[in-house]
């Protein structure tokens, strides 16, 4: 089918109690796997495009890998631009096909936060496709701290900018390789009792699972980012593939190896969203 945008399949996830991966794609074996696994799962995905990603893949390349996995897939399929860091890099996006943009302000202070991410919503909607902003700062491990949500500043981020969803900080961290921590949810009641926007949870990968499954029937957070722990299972099996026949170069054949672990792990971890109907 074709790509989708992300209130596609945020509003329903909303309604009916619970969240949608939004996975951080490295390149073409990944995302293929992604895309079977939410087949196998009869789940929708977001395939997202990170900062390192750009830098071994153009947008415009990416879009059009994105689009052909999406036309032949049986589930809807989002793309979307993760941690957009200028206006110019979100209008590329646009114009490479993606259906979503995700503009990072967090770093700004709160007032241009909210212009500059109202300018790219504002863009987004113009081309009819969705638009994510963050609001508080999400760290990362063994680097810069987290700066939590205030409730109140994002209540008025969500009004002013008119998002399509809302990333917070709330406990979350970047690229956590473990699941000791866990999100604070007396701040997650308290935003979502002041504003009705969908939520997101960056660095969803440090999220015990229990919370995970929790938080998506029971919350409106209905994305949840998952990198890292998908790319420790990549490695994993890379490493398995190269290692099981040392005198192999073929790199087509090594990384069709991959395959089959990665759509394994990543049906666990979308399992891990699904409302009680869908199980």
């Amino acid at each position: 089918m074709p790509l989708v945008t992300l209130s596609d399949v945020l509003k329903p996830a909303l309604k009916r109690g619970h969240a949608i991966a939004g996975l951080v794609t490295l390149g073409w074996e990944d995302m293929r796997a992604y895309v079977a696994a939410a087949e196998a799962e009869s789940v929708p995905v977001i395939l997202q495009a990170g900062p390192s990603c750009r830098e071994h893949t153009p947008l415009p390349v990416l879009g059009k890998m994105f689009r052909h996995l999406a036309e032949s897939s049986s589930v809807p399929v989002v793309a979307h631009l993760d941690h957009g860091y200028t206006a110019d890099e979100c209008r590329e996006a646009l114009e490479s096909g993606f259906t979503s943009l995700m503009f990072d302000g967090s770093r700004l202070p709160l007032q241009q936060n909210i212009d500059e991410t109202a300018a790219i919503a504002e863009m987004a909607h113009s081309a009819g496709i969705s638009c994510e902003g963050e609001i508080g700062f999400v760290g990362y491990a063994q680097g810069e701290t987290s700066e939590g949500t205030n409730p109140e500043e994002a209540a008025t981020f969500a009004r002013e900018t008119k998002v399509d969803a809302m990333a917070i900080s709330v406990g979350n961290v970047h690229l956590q390789e473990n699941k000791e921590g866990g999100l604070d949810e007396p701040r997650i009641r308290t935003i979502e009792a002041l504003t009705d926007t969908p939520l997101v949870i960056h660095g969803g990968s440090g999220v015990p699972m229990a919370q995970r499954l929790h938080l998506a029937r029971s919350s409106n957070i209905c994305k949840f980012n998952i990198g890292t722990e998908l790319r420790m299972a990549f490695g994993d099996a890379l490493r398995e593939a190269v290692n099981s026949n040392p005198s192999r170069f073929d790199r087509v054949q090594i990384l069709k190896d991959t395959h089959d672990p990665m759509v394994a792990a990543t049906r666990a971890v979308l399992r891990g969203f699904k409302g009680e109907d869908q199980c």
